[in-house]
């Protein structure tokens, strides 16, 4: 991030724009929303800007910028749509103590104007960096569309309100107050009754939270997918979003613990196989504590928590201690993995059944009924299965199954780094050697290409 998003208060203060064309316009449209006091310095300035400065809008110069004129200013826009004009006028105003923006100039520009929407007082800004101008705005034209045209209105009367809002205590009870507020009575007073409904709406619901009972603790259990945030569930994104504890599984990536609540406590519970590990009993005792506490506590889980994910010893912890508990299941590697190859994890007519299979459990490596995985044809999703490899070509291959039966190694399933590597079982152990990451083995499938070739290939046999 070479720009970081502030808002900076303008009330009152200066901000110069040098130039009187198209690029001066379109800053000044922006600029005449704000509080701030605007100077324009033009020698042949369009009839917009002399509209805005006979009405009192703005102030207009007639002349060039020159020396002196960005003294106490906030801000310097360089709009003259002339390199070295803009370059001059730069000069002058950053010697002068302003922060210059010169248009359509990123380089030689100490600030960037994003796009905006506006629901004054909420204000969105979007910025690229200048990387994508378009994108910046189709993002604005989605926020419009979904953003209320009373938000404002709803704010500004919320905003007079917070003094008595104090009267709740900080955290929970008073976000659960504004929410309901935004998101529920706010807008429904607002339609039946106009602005004016908005106050007695507010007093009505400030005594309702606070004469309402704290609200209980909770632990809802989430599956948070193999790694894409685009594949969480909606209902695992508005957990998050009102979390007040999230304590998490270390394969959970960081985007998507960017959905949780910014206030929110972020506790990382670890583990790793054969490495640094946070002991269960341990998540047992975080998620116990933090959700008898009152805290809306999310356990997050990478993939889905009923598969290998000791959900059942967390479930017992909850129910001996009297926590409340939900569950919401999320994707679990190995369906994302066989996505990503192209293949289904069932097919009619090469089997019928799949297995979902640990590499390696509590005792080391994990031992299976693989004299009927190696003969019956059957497709396997083998997780925690990398360091185990040989283990399991041994333990098939001595059940008789092929060296040329398929395996593919999905590693950081769903991830932008996402690797298919293709190999047979007799390959299996060289093929993870050169997976630093997390994987998943499919035990059966080959990448649909490679897959439909050595169908094409077996039949040419018969």
């Amino acid at each position: 991030m070479k720009h970081f998003p502030i808002f900076l208060n303008v009330e009152g203060r200066r901000i110069v724009v040098a130039g009187g064309g198209d690029a001066a316009i379109a800053k000044l449209r922006l600029l005449l929303k704000t509080e701030a006091r605007l100077t324009v310095f033009a020698e042949d300035p369009a009839p917009e800007i002399e509209a805005w400065a006979d009405a009192r809008r703005l102030t207009l110069h007639r002349r060039a910028f020159g020396p002196g004129d960005a003294l106490c200013a906030a801000l310097a826009y360089g709009a003259a749509e002339d390199a070295a004009e803009d370059a001059r006028v730069a000069a002058i105003a950053r010697a002068e103590g302003a922060l210059v923006n010169i248009v359509d100039n990123l380089h030689d520009s100490a600030f960037i104007t994003p796009a905006i929407v506006d629901r004054d007082p909420v204000v969105v800004a979007i910025g690229t960096e200048g990387a994508a101008p378009v994108l910046a705005r189709k993002i604005k034209a989605d926020l419009e569309e979904r953003l209320s045209p009373v938000l404002g209105t709803l704010t500004r009367i919320g905003k007079a309100f917070r003094h008595a809002a104090d009267a709740l205590p900080m955290g929970r009870k008073r976000r659960d107050f504004w929410a309901a507020y935004y998101d529920t009575d706010g807008p429904r007073a607002f339609a039946e009754g106009g602005q004016e409904a908005l106050r007695p709406t507010l007093e009505r619901l400030l005594d309702r939270h606070l004469n309402a009972a704290a609200r209980a603790g909770h632990v809802a259990i989430v599956g948070a997918g193999p790694g894409d945030p685009e594949l969480l569930t909606l209902k695992a994104r508005r957990l998050l979003d009102e979390a007040d504890v999230v304590i998490h599984d270390g394969l959970v990536t960081p985007e998507i613990l960017e959905l949780a609540r910014r206030e929110a406590l972020l506790i990382s519970v670890a583990k790793e196989g054969y490495g640094p590990t946070t002991p269960q009993a341990e998540i047992n005792r975080l998620i116990v504590e933090h959700g008898a506490s009152g805290a809306q506590v999310v356990r997050l889980k990478g993939g889905d928590p009923g598969v290998f994910g000791r959900l059942d010893e967390e479930i017992d912890a909850l129910e001996a201690a009297g926590v409340a508990w939900s569950l919401v299941p999320g994707l679990t590697a190995g369906a994302v993995a066989a996505a990503a190859v192209g293949q289904g994890l069932t097919r009619r007519g090469r089997n019928a059944s799949v297995r979902i299979l640990t590499g390696h459990d509590m005792q080391g490596f994990a031992d299976h009924d693989w004299r009927s995985l190696a003969t019956t044809g059957e497709v396997a999703a083998i997780y925690m299965g990398k360091k185990s490899a040989r283990f399991i070509q041994g333990r098939l291959m001595m059940h008789g199954a092929s060296p040329d039966t398929p395996v593919t190694v999905v590693e950081n399933v769903s991830r932008p780094d996402q690797r298919v590597v293709p190999a047979t079982l007799a390959t299996l152990p060289q093929a993870v050697a050169e997976v630093p990451g997390p994987a998943i083995l499919l035990y059966g499938l080959a990448p649909r290409a490679q897959a439909a070739a050595l169908s094409e290939l077996k039949e040419a046999a018969q």
